[in-house]
């Protein structure tokens, strides 16, 4: 039997999107309320078992299908990056990692999310792995900000961008040696996608990366307005809680 085509924002990617936003936010809700470390700490495990398991399932359907390839394998999207970082955080919760999960996943996790490069629908195990993987980036990420209390702070902002240069290098020397097309730098994605609007190949990809820092930007305007409303935050340090 075959799965039904994917449809963009039907109502299987429409659920996918509510529960991507709203499961995380109930169980901050209820964390918070707890006021219990335990209770934080397991939900991190919690995220952290999901990425873990999602990412040995993804394997396991590119091995069982046949699908082995540098370009399925090697973890060199923007996305597999994200789910490291997010992971560092949850298990052992620090600036660093989280503050690059938050913008990495806020600007190309989402946008996967919004318009996944996905050509079947649910129940396909296709469509569960995707957005098991990318979603659970992004609500591990509401998670630690919303029920760990992490935030990005001023100091965040050149850091994230240098890493996020180091990664688009990275892609492209990967790209240049292997023929992949880590980042989309050699190639637009199939599906549609903000790419389309910044022009054809290559001169999209300066348009990638003037992109980046407005995303940075737009990510931080809400902590930025909360400061100038109740006043600089200080720098948290975070211990294994």
């Amino acid at each position: 039997m075959h799965a039904p085509p994917f449809v963009l924002f039907g109502s299987a990617h429409l659920w996918t999107i509510a529960l991507t936003f709203l499961f995380p936010l109930v169980l901050a809700t209820i964390v918070r309320a707890s006021g219990g470390e335990g209770a934080r700490r397991a939900m991190r495990w919690f995220f952290a078992a999901e990425l873990i398991a999602t990412w040995i399932l993804w394997y396991w359907l590119i091995w069982q299908r046949g699908w082995i390839s540098l370009q399925t394998v090697a973890p060199m999207w923007l996305c597999d990056w994200a789910t490291i970082a997010a992971l560092i955080t949850l298990i052992r919760p620090n600036q660093y990692s989280y503050e690059a999960a938050y913008f990495w996943a806020f600007s190309g996790t989402l946008q996967a999310l919004l318009t996944p490069e996905l050509f079947y629908d649910f129940p396909d195990l296709r469509f569960i792995v995707f957005f098991a993987f990318h979603g659970g980036v992004i609500a591990a990420v509401l998670y630690l900000t919303f029920g760990c209390r992490m935030r990005p702070y001023p100091s965040s902002i050149p850091r994230v961008l240098a890493w996020s240069l180091l990664y688009l290098a990275s892609a492209g020397v990967v790209d240049w040696l292997f023929g992949t097309n880590f980042g989309y730098l050699r190639a637009k994605p199939g599906a549609a996608s903000a790419i389309d609007y910044l022009g054809p190949w290559p001169w999209y990809i300066g348009g990638l990366a003037a992109l980046a820092v407005v995303y940075v930007l737009v990510l931080y305007a809400p902590f930025w307005i909360a400061d100038r409303i109740t006043g600089p935050s200080p720098v948290r340090q975070f211990g294994d809680a």
